[in-house]
Protein backbone atom coordinates (compact mmCIF):
# COMPACT_ATOMS: atom_id res chain seq x y z
CA UNK A 1 0.00 0.00 0.00
CA UNK A 2 1.21 3.25 -0.74
CA UNK A 3 0.27 6.37 1.34
CA UNK A 4 1.12 10.12 0.74
CA UNK A 5 1.45 13.25 3.29
CA UNK A 6 3.06 16.76 2.27
CA UNK A 7 5.63 18.62 4.39
CA UNK A 8 8.28 20.61 3.19
CA UNK A 9 12.00 21.56 3.47
CA UNK A 10 14.10 24.90 3.27
CA UNK A 11 16.92 25.94 0.35
CA UNK A 12 17.91 29.11 2.25
CA UNK A 13 15.29 30.55 3.60
CA UNK A 14 12.91 29.60 1.10
CA UNK A 15 10.66 25.96 1.22
CA UNK A 16 9.67 23.95 -1.25
CA UNK A 17 7.24 21.56 -1.05
CA UNK A 18 8.13 17.72 -0.18
CA UNK A 19 6.08 14.66 -0.88
CA UNK A 20 6.46 12.01 2.17
CA UNK A 21 5.66 9.17 0.11
CA UNK A 22 5.29 5.35 2.22
CA UNK A 23 5.54 2.02 0.50
CA UNK A 24 4.34 -0.74 3.00
CA UNK A 25 4.14 -4.27 1.76
CA UNK A 26 4.94 -7.37 2.59
CA UNK A 27 8.40 -9.50 2.49
CA UNK A 28 11.26 -9.66 4.41
CA UNK A 29 11.00 -6.46 6.92
CA UNK A 30 13.07 -3.18 6.22
CA UNK A 31 13.37 0.25 6.36
CA UNK A 32 14.69 2.58 4.05
CA UNK A 33 14.69 6.30 3.11
CA UNK A 34 15.10 7.06 0.11
CA UNK A 35 15.38 11.14 -1.59
CA UNK A 36 19.11 12.23 -0.77
CA UNK A 37 17.81 12.13 3.37
CA UNK A 38 20.97 13.34 5.66
CA UNK A 39 21.58 11.21 9.31
CA UNK A 40 18.59 12.51 11.27
CA UNK A 41 16.16 11.71 8.62
CA UNK A 42 17.30 8.06 8.44
CA UNK A 43 17.09 8.21 12.19
CA UNK A 44 13.15 8.90 11.89
CA UNK A 45 12.64 5.07 11.56
CA UNK A 46 13.60 4.89 15.45
CA UNK A 47 11.60 8.03 16.56
CA UNK A 48 8.39 7.05 14.36
CA UNK A 49 8.15 3.75 15.51
CA UNK A 50 9.02 4.33 19.47
CA UNK A 51 6.63 7.47 19.69
CA UNK A 52 3.74 4.91 18.36
CA UNK A 53 4.67 2.04 20.15
CA UNK A 54 4.30 4.37 23.36
CA UNK A 55 0.98 5.64 22.30
CA UNK A 56 -0.72 2.10 21.92
CA UNK A 57 -0.14 1.63 18.05
CA UNK A 58 1.83 -1.61 17.54
CA UNK A 59 2.99 -1.93 13.97
CA UNK A 60 3.96 -5.25 13.05
CA UNK A 61 7.25 -5.61 10.76
CA UNK A 62 6.81 -4.90 6.68
CA UNK A 63 8.98 -3.67 4.10
CA UNK A 64 9.01 -0.31 4.49
CA UNK A 65 10.24 2.31 1.66
CA UNK A 66 10.35 6.13 2.19
CA UNK A 67 10.78 8.35 -0.73
CA UNK A 68 11.15 11.93 -0.30
CA UNK A 69 10.07 13.69 -3.76
CA UNK A 70 11.75 16.16 -4.89
CA UNK A 71 14.52 13.46 -4.90
CA UNK A 72 17.48 15.46 -6.36
CA UNK A 73 17.56 18.00 -3.37
CA UNK A 74 19.44 16.92 -0.19
CA UNK A 75 16.69 17.33 2.84
CA UNK A 76 17.67 17.64 6.46
CA UNK A 77 16.05 17.37 9.91
CA UNK A 78 13.65 15.69 11.79
CA UNK A 79 10.37 17.61 10.17
CA UNK A 80 9.43 14.71 8.72
CA UNK A 81 8.75 12.47 11.15
CA UNK A 82 4.99 13.47 11.30
CA UNK A 83 3.97 12.96 8.24
CA UNK A 84 5.90 9.53 7.79
CA UNK A 85 4.10 8.95 11.16
CA UNK A 86 0.83 9.32 9.41
CA UNK A 87 1.03 6.46 7.08
CA UNK A 88 1.71 4.18 9.64
CA UNK A 89 -1.01 5.16 11.17
CA UNK A 90 -3.38 5.37 7.59
CA UNK A 91 -2.07 1.72 7.51
CA UNK A 92 -3.06 0.80 11.10
CA UNK A 93 -6.79 2.56 10.22
CA UNK A 94 -5.90 4.69 12.70
CA UNK A 95 -6.53 7.92 10.44
CA UNK A 96 -8.11 8.00 6.81
CA UNK A 97 -5.27 9.17 4.24
CA UNK A 98 -8.16 11.40 2.52
CA UNK A 99 -8.32 13.50 5.38
CA UNK A 100 -4.56 15.14 5.34
CA UNK A 101 -4.04 14.88 1.32
CA UNK A 102 -4.65 19.06 1.57
CA UNK A 103 -3.06 20.14 4.75
CA UNK A 104 0.98 20.43 5.32
CA UNK A 105 2.61 18.68 8.38
CA UNK A 106 5.72 19.47 9.96
CA UNK A 107 7.15 18.54 12.83
CA UNK A 108 9.22 16.08 15.32
CA UNK A 109 8.29 13.57 17.21
CA UNK A 110 9.63 12.96 20.44
CA UNK A 111 10.07 9.02 21.78
CA UNK A 112 6.56 9.32 23.98
CA UNK A 113 4.71 11.22 21.04
CA UNK A 114 4.92 15.05 21.96
CA UNK A 115 5.71 17.42 18.83
CA UNK A 116 8.83 19.08 19.11
CA UNK A 117 9.67 22.45 17.55
CA UNK A 118 11.41 22.07 14.18
CA UNK A 119 13.15 25.14 12.14
CA UNK A 120 11.94 27.15 8.84
CA UNK A 121 7.99 26.71 9.99
CA UNK A 122 7.36 30.74 9.12
CA UNK A 123 8.86 29.89 5.73
CA UNK A 124 6.63 26.79 5.20
CA UNK A 125 3.73 28.86 5.95
CA UNK A 126 4.48 31.46 3.24
CA UNK A 127 4.80 28.39 1.12
CA UNK A 128 1.53 26.34 2.44
CA UNK A 129 -0.75 29.56 1.61
CA UNK A 130 0.90 29.51 -1.64
CA UNK A 131 0.48 26.66 -2.67
CA UNK A 132 -3.26 26.46 -1.39
CA UNK A 133 -3.38 24.30 1.24
CA UNK A 134 -5.80 24.06 3.28
CA UNK A 135 -4.39 24.07 6.64
CA UNK A 136 -1.25 23.78 8.15
CA UNK A 137 -0.29 21.18 11.16
CA UNK A 138 2.69 21.93 13.24
CA UNK A 139 3.78 21.68 17.09
CA UNK A 140 2.39 24.39 19.32
CA UNK A 141 5.75 25.89 20.03
CA UNK A 142 5.97 27.21 16.22
CA UNK A 143 2.58 27.98 16.10
CA UNK A 144 2.85 31.66 16.84
CA UNK A 145 5.62 31.95 13.86
CA UNK A 146 3.27 30.45 11.00
CA UNK A 147 0.19 32.31 12.54
CA UNK A 148 2.44 35.85 11.17
CA UNK A 149 0.72 34.40 7.67
CA UNK A 150 -3.41 35.93 7.00
CA UNK A 151 -5.46 33.96 5.77
CA UNK A 152 -4.01 30.48 6.47
CA UNK A 153 -5.37 28.19 8.78
CA UNK A 154 -2.91 27.20 11.40
CA UNK A 155 -2.98 24.12 13.82
CA UNK A 156 -0.44 23.78 16.55
CA UNK A 157 -0.74 20.84 18.27
CA UNK A 158 1.21 18.66 21.61
CA UNK A 159 1.12 15.30 20.68
CA UNK A 160 0.64 12.61 18.38
CA UNK A 161 -2.70 11.55 19.90
CA UNK A 162 -3.95 15.05 19.21
CA UNK A 163 -3.36 14.66 15.13
CA UNK A 164 -5.19 11.97 15.19
CA UNK A 165 -7.86 13.25 16.92
CA UNK A 166 -7.67 16.31 14.43
CA UNK A 167 -7.74 14.06 11.73
CA UNK A 168 -10.72 12.11 12.80
CA UNK A 169 -13.02 15.66 13.16
CA UNK A 170 -13.01 15.58 16.98
CA UNK A 171 -14.88 18.69 18.58
CA UNK A 172 -12.51 20.95 20.55
CA UNK A 173 -9.18 21.39 18.44
CA UNK A 174 -9.34 24.89 17.14
CA UNK A 175 -6.92 26.97 15.11
CA UNK A 176 -4.39 28.50 17.10
CA UNK A 177 -5.71 32.64 17.04
CA UNK A 178 -3.33 34.83 18.52
CA UNK A 179 -3.58 38.96 19.21
CA UNK A 180 -0.57 40.49 16.98
CA UNK A 181 -0.94 43.97 17.94
CA UNK A 182 0.09 42.39 21.47
CA UNK A 183 2.73 40.25 20.81
CA UNK A 184 4.34 42.14 18.15
CA UNK A 185 4.91 45.03 20.08
CA UNK A 186 8.63 45.08 20.97
CA UNK A 187 9.02 44.81 24.81
CA UNK A 188 11.07 48.01 26.47
CA UNK A 189 14.90 48.31 25.34
CA UNK A 190 16.75 47.97 28.72
CA UNK A 191 19.46 50.52 27.83
CA UNK A 192 19.23 54.28 26.72
CA UNK A 193 21.13 56.79 25.58
CA UNK A 194 20.51 58.94 28.47
CA UNK A 195 23.01 56.18 30.43
CA UNK A 196 25.98 57.53 28.20
CA UNK A 197 28.29 60.28 29.67
CA UNK A 198 29.95 62.82 27.10
CA UNK A 199 30.61 61.94 23.79
CA UNK A 200 28.58 64.53 22.20
CA UNK A 201 30.80 64.46 18.71
CA UNK A 202 30.10 60.23 18.52
CA UNK A 203 26.05 60.21 19.51
CA UNK A 204 25.89 62.91 16.49
CA UNK A 205 27.45 60.69 14.20
CA UNK A 206 25.41 58.00 15.56
CA UNK A 207 22.44 59.47 14.82
CA UNK A 208 23.44 60.38 11.11
CA UNK A 209 24.11 56.57 10.69
CA UNK A 210 20.96 55.27 11.85
CA UNK A 211 18.80 58.03 10.14
CA UNK A 212 20.52 56.40 6.80
CA UNK A 213 21.69 53.06 7.88
CA UNK A 214 25.24 54.02 7.11
CA UNK A 215 27.77 51.80 8.29
CA UNK A 216 30.00 53.29 10.83
CA UNK A 217 33.46 52.51 12.20
CA UNK A 218 34.56 53.81 15.57
CA UNK A 219 38.19 53.72 16.58
CA UNK A 220 39.57 54.97 20.31
CA UNK A 221 40.77 53.63 23.22
CA UNK A 222 39.52 51.29 25.67
CA UNK A 223 37.24 52.56 27.93
CA UNK A 224 35.84 55.39 25.70
CA UNK A 225 32.18 53.80 25.08
CA UNK A 226 32.58 52.14 22.13
CA UNK A 227 30.82 48.85 22.96
CA UNK A 228 28.81 50.81 25.16
CA UNK A 229 27.46 52.72 22.51
CA UNK A 230 27.10 50.62 19.65
CA UNK A 231 24.80 48.35 22.06
CA UNK A 232 22.22 51.52 22.37
CA UNK A 233 22.70 51.74 18.29
CA UNK A 234 18.87 50.15 17.96
CA UNK A 235 16.58 52.14 20.93
CA UNK A 236 17.33 54.86 18.01
CA UNK A 237 16.17 52.57 14.63
CA UNK A 238 12.74 53.17 14.08
CA UNK A 239 10.46 50.32 14.51
CA UNK A 240 10.51 47.41 12.45
CA UNK A 241 7.87 47.20 10.16
CA UNK A 242 5.58 44.07 9.39
CA UNK A 243 7.52 43.16 6.55
CA UNK A 244 10.54 43.66 8.40
CA UNK A 245 9.15 41.05 11.14
CA UNK A 246 8.42 38.55 8.32
CA UNK A 247 11.66 38.90 6.80
CA UNK A 248 13.66 38.76 9.83
CA UNK A 249 11.88 36.03 11.71
CA UNK A 250 12.03 33.71 8.35
CA UNK A 251 16.11 33.87 9.22
CA UNK A 252 15.86 33.09 12.69
CA UNK A 253 13.67 30.51 11.78
CA UNK A 254 15.58 28.51 9.27
CA UNK A 255 18.40 29.28 11.39
CA UNK A 256 16.64 26.88 14.35
CA UNK A 257 17.06 30.42 16.20
CA UNK A 258 13.79 30.82 16.85
CA UNK A 259 11.67 27.52 18.35
CA UNK A 260 9.34 28.55 20.83
CA UNK A 261 10.41 32.32 21.05
CA UNK A 262 8.13 33.72 18.56
CA UNK A 263 8.76 36.47 16.07
CA UNK A 264 11.35 38.66 15.86
CA UNK A 265 9.71 42.40 16.79
CA UNK A 266 12.91 43.83 17.74
CA UNK A 267 15.57 44.86 15.44
CA UNK A 268 18.45 42.36 15.98
CA UNK A 269 21.89 42.94 17.64
CA UNK A 270 24.78 40.86 16.46
CA UNK A 271 27.88 40.55 18.49
CA UNK A 272 30.15 37.63 16.72
CA UNK A 273 33.69 37.04 18.17
CA UNK A 274 36.80 37.87 16.30
CA UNK A 275 37.33 34.06 16.30
CA UNK A 276 34.79 33.63 13.70
CA UNK A 277 35.06 31.75 10.80
CA UNK A 278 33.97 33.30 7.23
CA UNK A 279 31.73 30.68 6.97
CA UNK A 280 30.26 31.67 10.37
CA UNK A 281 30.10 34.99 9.82
CA UNK A 282 28.74 34.89 6.03
CA UNK A 283 26.89 31.43 6.11
CA UNK A 284 27.49 28.19 4.90
CA UNK A 285 28.34 24.29 5.40
CA UNK A 286 27.31 21.43 3.53
CA UNK A 287 23.45 22.62 3.97
CA UNK A 288 24.29 25.85 3.39
CA UNK A 289 23.23 27.99 6.82
CA UNK A 290 22.40 31.90 7.77
CA UNK A 291 26.03 33.30 9.39
CA UNK A 292 25.76 36.23 11.53
CA UNK A 293 25.05 39.02 8.61
CA UNK A 294 21.92 37.23 7.97
CA UNK A 295 20.79 37.11 11.14
CA UNK A 296 21.89 40.87 11.61
CA UNK A 297 19.25 41.13 9.16
CA UNK A 298 17.26 44.67 9.46
CA UNK A 299 19.24 45.42 12.50
CA UNK A 300 22.91 45.88 13.56
CA UNK A 301 25.87 43.74 12.97
CA UNK A 302 28.37 44.82 15.62
CA UNK A 303 32.35 43.88 15.12
CA UNK A 304 34.66 44.55 18.15
CA UNK A 305 38.34 44.99 17.56
CA UNK A 306 37.47 45.15 13.75
CA UNK A 307 41.35 44.09 12.65
CA UNK A 308 41.44 40.76 14.69
CA UNK A 309 38.92 39.49 12.65
CA UNK A 310 41.03 36.82 9.81
CA UNK A 311 41.33 39.04 6.94
CA UNK A 312 39.26 36.28 4.91
CA UNK A 313 35.98 37.13 6.60
CA UNK A 314 36.34 41.09 6.44
CA UNK A 315 37.18 40.65 3.02
CA UNK A 316 33.91 38.17 2.95
CA UNK A 317 31.92 40.82 4.04
CA UNK A 318 32.20 43.05 0.61
CA UNK A 319 29.74 41.82 -1.02
CA UNK A 320 26.92 41.28 1.29
CA UNK A 321 27.67 45.15 2.49
CA UNK A 322 27.11 46.04 -1.07
CA UNK A 323 24.24 43.84 -2.34
CA UNK A 324 22.04 43.14 1.03
CA UNK A 325 22.24 39.65 0.62
CA UNK A 326 24.30 36.72 0.41
CA UNK A 327 24.74 33.88 -2.26
CA UNK A 328 26.31 30.88 -1.04
CA UNK A 329 27.22 28.44 -4.36
CA UNK A 330 27.78 24.52 -3.44
CA UNK A 331 27.66 21.58 -5.88
CA UNK A 332 24.15 20.66 -5.38
CA UNK A 333 22.82 23.70 -4.72
CA UNK A 334 22.70 27.31 -4.54
CA UNK A 335 21.17 29.49 -1.25
CA UNK A 336 20.27 32.89 -0.80
CA UNK A 337 20.20 34.57 2.37
CA UNK A 338 19.12 38.18 2.61
CA UNK A 339 21.82 40.73 4.99
CA UNK A 340 20.55 44.17 4.48
CA UNK A 341 22.42 45.63 8.19
CA UNK A 342 23.80 48.03 9.77
CA UNK A 343 28.06 47.53 9.84
CA UNK A 344 28.98 49.13 13.26
CA UNK A 345 32.63 48.48 13.99
CA UNK A 346 35.33 49.66 16.84
CA UNK A 347 38.77 49.22 16.91
CA UNK A 348 41.46 50.70 19.04
CA UNK A 349 43.96 53.55 17.42
CA UNK A 350 46.95 50.74 17.46
CA UNK A 351 47.81 47.48 18.51
CA UNK A 352 49.51 48.78 21.88
CA UNK A 353 45.87 49.50 23.39
CA UNK A 354 47.01 51.07 26.73
CA UNK A 355 48.64 54.07 24.19
CA UNK A 356 45.71 56.87 24.29
CA UNK A 357 44.05 56.21 27.53
CA UNK A 358 43.56 58.39 29.83
CA UNK A 359 46.19 58.96 32.31
CA UNK A 360 48.92 58.00 29.59
CA UNK A 361 51.09 60.34 28.25
CA UNK A 362 52.12 59.31 24.90
CA UNK A 363 49.97 58.77 22.03
CA UNK A 364 49.86 56.58 18.91
CA UNK A 365 52.54 57.50 16.67
CA UNK A 366 51.37 58.00 13.02
CA UNK A 367 53.64 55.01 12.03
CA UNK A 368 51.79 52.52 14.25
CA UNK A 369 48.48 53.61 13.31
CA UNK A 370 48.90 53.18 9.48
CA UNK A 371 50.16 49.99 9.95
CA UNK A 372 47.63 48.37 12.67
CA UNK A 373 45.25 50.19 10.43
CA UNK A 374 46.57 48.28 7.43
CA UNK A 375 44.66 45.23 8.48
CA UNK A 376 41.82 46.85 7.27
CA UNK A 377 41.90 46.66 3.35
CA UNK A 378 41.20 50.34 1.32
CA UNK A 379 37.91 48.25 -0.36
CA UNK A 380 36.40 47.29 2.71
CA UNK A 381 37.04 51.06 4.49
CA UNK A 382 35.19 52.31 1.36
CA UNK A 383 32.54 50.80 2.31
CA UNK A 384 32.06 51.95 5.67
CA UNK A 385 30.30 55.44 4.76
CA UNK A 386 31.32 56.90 8.84
CA UNK A 387 34.92 56.76 10.77
CA UNK A 388 35.26 58.96 13.07
CA UNK A 389 37.84 58.75 16.55
CA UNK A 390 36.25 58.16 20.03
CA UNK A 391 38.23 60.59 22.40
CA UNK A 392 38.58 58.51 25.99
CA UNK A 393 36.20 60.02 28.07
CA UNK A 394 37.32 62.98 30.95
CA UNK A 395 36.94 62.95 34.74
CA UNK A 396 34.39 65.66 34.31
CA UNK A 397 31.94 64.18 32.39
CA UNK A 398 32.11 60.81 34.27
CA UNK A 399 31.22 62.58 37.57
CA UNK A 400 28.39 64.84 35.63
CA UNK A 401 25.15 64.69 37.08
CA UNK A 402 23.50 66.53 33.79
CA UNK A 403 21.52 63.55 32.28
CA UNK A 404 22.43 62.68 28.47
CA UNK A 405 19.64 62.93 25.51
CA UNK A 406 17.38 59.89 25.96
CA UNK A 407 17.13 57.27 23.03
CA UNK A 408 13.29 58.80 22.88
CA UNK A 409 14.58 61.83 21.05
CA UNK A 410 16.86 60.99 19.26
CA UNK A 411 15.00 58.18 17.52
CA UNK A 412 12.20 60.51 16.94
CA UNK A 413 14.45 63.26 14.52
CA UNK A 414 15.98 59.56 12.75
CA UNK A 415 11.95 58.39 12.45
CA UNK A 416 11.37 61.41 10.65
CA UNK A 417 14.29 61.94 8.89
CA UNK A 418 13.56 58.55 8.09
CA UNK A 419 10.02 59.26 7.00
CA UNK A 420 11.97 62.17 4.15
CA UNK A 421 13.85 59.30 2.60
CA UNK A 422 10.75 56.57 2.49
CA UNK A 423 8.71 59.11 0.50
CA UNK A 424 11.45 60.61 -2.01
CA UNK A 425 12.47 56.82 -3.20
CA UNK A 426 9.14 55.44 -3.51
CA UNK A 427 8.80 52.76 -5.80
CA UNK A 428 12.47 52.39 -6.29
CA UNK A 429 13.22 49.45 -3.74
CA UNK A 430 14.94 51.69 -1.47
CA UNK A 431 14.22 52.07 2.57
CA UNK A 432 17.47 54.09 3.38
CA UNK A 433 20.10 56.16 1.82
CA UNK A 434 22.92 54.66 2.91
CA UNK A 435 21.14 51.93 -0.07
CA UNK A 436 21.44 54.86 -2.95
CA UNK A 437 23.14 53.50 -6.00
CA UNK A 438 25.34 55.86 -8.36
CA UNK A 439 22.70 56.50 -10.61
CA UNK A 440 20.26 57.36 -6.89
CA UNK A 441 22.76 59.57 -5.76
CA UNK A 442 23.16 61.82 -9.01
CA UNK A 443 19.55 62.13 -8.74
CA UNK A 444 18.95 62.77 -5.37
CA UNK A 445 22.07 63.94 -3.98
CA UNK A 446 22.86 67.75 -6.42
CA UNK A 447 25.07 69.98 -5.18
CA UNK A 448 26.16 73.37 -6.09
CA UNK A 449 29.34 75.45 -7.06
CA UNK A 450 30.53 76.17 -4.16
CA UNK A 451 29.92 72.50 -1.99
CA UNK A 452 31.44 71.00 -5.52
CA UNK A 453 34.80 73.06 -5.14
CA UNK A 454 34.58 71.82 -1.07
CA UNK A 455 34.39 68.24 -1.95
CA UNK A 456 37.00 68.67 -4.60
CA UNK A 457 39.75 70.27 -2.35
CA UNK A 458 38.57 67.04 0.14
CA UNK A 459 39.07 64.17 -2.74
CA UNK A 460 42.40 65.91 -3.46
CA UNK A 461 43.65 66.48 -0.05
CA UNK A 462 42.12 63.10 1.34
CA UNK A 463 42.48 60.73 -1.97
CA UNK A 464 39.16 59.82 -1.77
CA UNK A 465 37.95 56.54 -4.14
CA UNK A 466 35.08 57.40 -6.85
CA UNK A 467 32.66 55.22 -3.99
CA UNK A 468 33.78 56.93 -0.96
CA UNK A 469 32.82 60.50 -2.77
CA UNK A 470 29.33 58.55 -3.36
CA UNK A 471 29.43 57.84 0.26
CA UNK A 472 30.15 61.14 1.51
CA UNK A 473 27.11 62.84 -0.51
CA UNK A 474 24.71 60.17 1.14
CA UNK A 475 25.86 61.08 4.07
CA UNK A 476 25.49 64.59 3.51
CA UNK A 477 21.92 63.57 2.48
CA UNK A 478 20.98 62.47 5.29
CA UNK A 479 22.49 65.34 7.67
CA UNK A 480 20.10 66.98 5.41
CA UNK A 481 17.23 64.90 6.31
CA UNK A 482 17.79 65.18 9.71
CA UNK A 483 17.85 69.19 9.26
CA UNK A 484 14.76 68.98 7.29
CA UNK A 485 16.03 70.51 4.01
CA UNK A 486 15.95 69.03 0.31
CA UNK A 487 18.99 71.14 -0.66
CA UNK A 488 22.84 70.20 0.49
CA UNK A 489 24.53 72.86 1.50
CA UNK A 490 28.33 73.45 2.64
CA UNK A 491 27.27 72.70 6.12
CA UNK A 492 26.20 69.12 5.64
CA UNK A 493 28.98 68.73 3.14
CA UNK A 494 31.42 69.95 5.62
CA UNK A 495 30.03 67.50 8.55
CA UNK A 496 29.90 64.52 6.09
CA UNK A 497 33.72 65.20 5.18
CA UNK A 498 34.33 64.88 8.48
CA UNK A 499 33.62 61.54 9.18
CA UNK A 500 36.17 60.16 6.79
CA UNK A 501 38.42 60.21 10.14
CA UNK A 502 40.29 57.19 7.92
CA UNK A 503 41.43 57.83 4.80
CA UNK A 504 44.57 59.90 5.83
CA UNK A 505 45.81 56.65 6.63
CA UNK A 506 45.16 55.36 3.55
Amino acid sequence: MLYKASSAALQGIEAYVVDVEVDISGGLPSYVVVGLPDASVRESKERVKAALKNNGYDFPPRRVTVNLAPADRRKEGPAFDLPIALAFLAYLEAVDSDRYREILFMAELALDGRLKPVKGVLSAAILAKKKGFRSLVVPRANAREAALVEDLTVYGLDDINQVVAFLAGEPGIAPSVFDRKGWLEPPPADVDFGDVKGQPHIKRALEVAAAGSHNILMIGPPGSGKTMLARRIPTILPAMTFEEIIETTRVYSAAGLLRDKGPVVRRPFRSPHHTISDAGLIGGGVVPRPGEVSLAHHGVLFMDELPEFEREALEALRQPLEDGEVTVARVALTAVFPSSFMLVAAMNPCHDVLRGTAGRDEDCSERQRSRYYAKISGPLLDRIDIQVEVPAVTFREIVSKSPGEGSAAIRERVEAARARQVERFQGRGIFANARMGSRDVRAFCPIGREEEALLEAAVNALGFSARAYDRSLKVARTIADLAGQERITTAHLSEAIQYRAMDRYY
